[in-house]
């Protein structure tokens, strides 16, 4: 279990660009942001694989690697050229292709988005913008949370007037979205992480298949 979680950190392309050894200077942990609040060293990340430590790759994928803000300031201060970032980026996706438990555990606040994103294409919408899921945004967000129809109503552009999504992406978009998701193995890591949202965004994506598939026999109709 333990070699076949490392070789599949080792054997993507992105490995040996992201690791070229190590000085042991601690610049990167020195800089970084989260480090200066989690228990999280780049420098330690590092270590770790160069010396290919399996248990302690292992342990570092239940939690630590989950603290990097992802900023990439360990990558710009190393004198040797390594991306302790792009290091823990590889190990985020070996943990989610692996179904590790820490994924699931810290995706799971996320499935609203993912949710949001596949079934309309946006991210987030402004009715998914309120105190309550930003409340690290201080009092300022209560300005957001205002009478957002009446608010977006007044956006000249009638793709903007909604706050269920932060604009109205057209069908076929949908369709290519889905198309590259699947493709690229995104829904099958979703599966792996949250088998009940797969099968809800399943749904969805069939049911706009559908209707996709009906728009262009109308088409054709007409012609």
């Amino acid at each position: 279990m333990l070699e076949e979680i490392f070789q599949d950190i080792q054997s993507d392309l992105r490995y040996d660009h992201e690791l070229n050894g190590c000085l042991n200077c601690g610049i990167c942990t020195a800089t970084c942001p989260s480090a200066h609040y989690y228990d999280y060293s780049p420098r330690e990340i590092v270590q770790l694989l160069w010396t290919e430590n399996l248990e302690g790759i292992y342990d570092a994928m239940q939690e630590k690697i989950w603290a990097c803000a992802q900023c990439y300031t360990c990558a710009a201060r190393c004198p040797f050229g390594n991306s302790p970032g792009g290091l823990v980026m590889l190990m985020r996706e070996v943990a989610i292709k692996h179904g590790m438990e820490s994924a699931k555990n810290v995706l799971r606040p996320f499935s609203r988005v993912m949710l949001k994103l596949i079934s309309t294409g946006n991210q987030l919408s402004p009715d998914m913008i309120n105190p309550d899921h930003f409340a690290d945004w201080g009092p300022n967000i209560s300005k957001v949370s205002a009478p957002l129809a009446v608010l977006r109503k007044a956006i000249p552009m009638a793709t903007l007037n909604t706050t269920k999504t932060a604009w109205e992406v057209n069908l076929k978009t949908s369709v290519e979205l889905y198309t590259i998701w699947e493709e690229t193995g995104v829904l099958d890591q979703l599966e792996t992480i949250d088998e009940n949202l797969f099968d809800v965004i399943s749904d969805i994506m069939e049911e706009k298949r559908e209707d996709w598939e009906d728009f262009l026999d109308e088409q054709d109709d007409e012609d």
